[in-house]
């Protein structure tokens, strides 16, 4: 994988460049499709590539490993032509889901012991298994496997949280190093920055990642149930030290304003199930703000989704026809809000990048920071 940063911002830490990778180049800054369980939710590979204009998707390891399981992946030649998806593809590594299933897992040195959401089954998540799994999924991108903390966790909790990750990550890049890729094609491990929101841990964290070398780096455990206030100087503090000729990656994060005031400080990679969770619960996101579309006040409005839209489906249905199909819970209704919510995600960063290019960007994400929280 290769980087190349092309533009900064004069006026914040915003920058725009290229990920290249065997399955196709990036431009940053980019958000990036959720699909857990080797699809996005509701939306065809088709939609995707051309309506939405996404680069590169998600998949995510503890799913995936659970199910169709690894001995599927590997006979069908990994995940991209499991699913037939030809662009990149990034895996969390699936600690976020492991350490959300808090009553039914253990944690110890070795790795995290944890039983099936689906049929309780008992596992064993290693460093180096994590990475066996990722090689067989056969992402461009991997993640390190990790312990997220909450965002309200004690500080002693935090630090010994942050040592293991740190002892853990060792143990991932010794794996990575003395394995190779399965499918003829190379993949790039991120190491991830955890130490919740303390600012000597976030530090110390950041520090170890970048020493590491890798072809970029990600930055966890925020958006778990901290001030986004809070979230914002993790970041400021992070990016003062990660590399930056290397991607950063924000994972899990999060609304509209949230990516705009990510980029200003310097991340380049973003992912949230937002725009499809809640796109599916009747949740649309524009550039005038956010509607509820079960609400009572678009029943008679015939005006397009969005002026001006930003995916075929904006000019082809109207407020009012989206609400009904909400209220007749219509499927059809979930795919529409998601590929509108995805669109406009996309569209979200390809305009700052197109800003943080033509040097107005700071201006520009002001104006639009006031306009995407409205309530419609």
């Amino acid at each position: 994988m290769i980087f190349n940063l092309q533009y900064t911002d004069s006026k914040s830490n915003a920058r725009a460049g290229l990920i290249t990778t065997d399955h196709g180049i990036i431009e940053t800054p980019i958000f990036m499709p959720v699909g857990t369980q080797g699809t996005v939710k509701a939306v065809h590979f088709s939609e995707l590539k051309e309506d939405i204009k996404a680069e590169i998707i998600l998949g995510n390891t503890y799913h995936l490993y659970l199910r169709p399981g690894i001995d599927v992946l590997e006979k069908a030649g990994g995940l991209h032509k499991f699913n037939g998806w030809d662009r990149p593809i990034l895996t969390d590594s699936g600690g976020f889901q492991v350490f959300s299933l808090s009553e039914n897992r253990k944690l110890k040195e070795e790795g995290a012991e944890f039983r099936s959401h689906i049929d309780g089954s008992k596992h064993l998540f290693t460093p180096e298994y994590v990475m066996d799994i990722q090689r067989s999924i056969g992402a461009d991108i991997i993640m390190a496997f990790d312990e997220c903390t909450p965002g309200d966790a004690e500080y002693d909790y935090a630090k010994q949280s942050l040592e293991l990750t740190e002892r853990w990550l060792d143990r991932c890049l010794k794996r990575f190093e003395e394995t190779e890729p399965k499918y003829g094609y190379s993949q790039s491990l991120f190491p991830i920055v955890q130490g919740c929101v303390y600012p000597d841990l976030r530090i110390r964290a950041a520090e170890n990642v970048a020493s590491k070398n890798a072809d970029g780096n990600a930055i966890g455990g925020l958006a778990v149930g901290e001030p986004t206030e809070k979230m914002y100087e993790m970041i400021e503090v992070v990016n003062e030290i990660l590399p930056k000729d290397k991607p950063r990656y924000l994972m899990g994060v999060g609304t509209p304003a949230n990516l705009l005031e990510a980029i200003e400080r310097g991340v380049d990679m973003f992912d949230c199930i937002m725009p499809t969770r809640n796109g599916r619960n009747g949740q649309v996101f524009t550039k005038e703000g956010i509607m509820n579309m079960r609400n009572a006040k678009w029943e008679y409005d015939f005006s397009p989704l969005e002026e001006d839209g930003v995916s075929v489906v904006d000019s082809r249905y109207s407020k009012a026809y989206l609400r009904h199909l909400f209220k007749v819970d219509e499927i059809l209704a979930l795919q529409i809000a998601s590929i509108h919510n995805l669109a406009f995600y996309i569209w979200l960063v390809k305009e700052a990048r197109r800003h943080i290019i033509e040097g107005d960007f700071s201006t520009w994400k002001c104006s639009m920071v006031k306009k995407l929280q409205n309530r419609l």
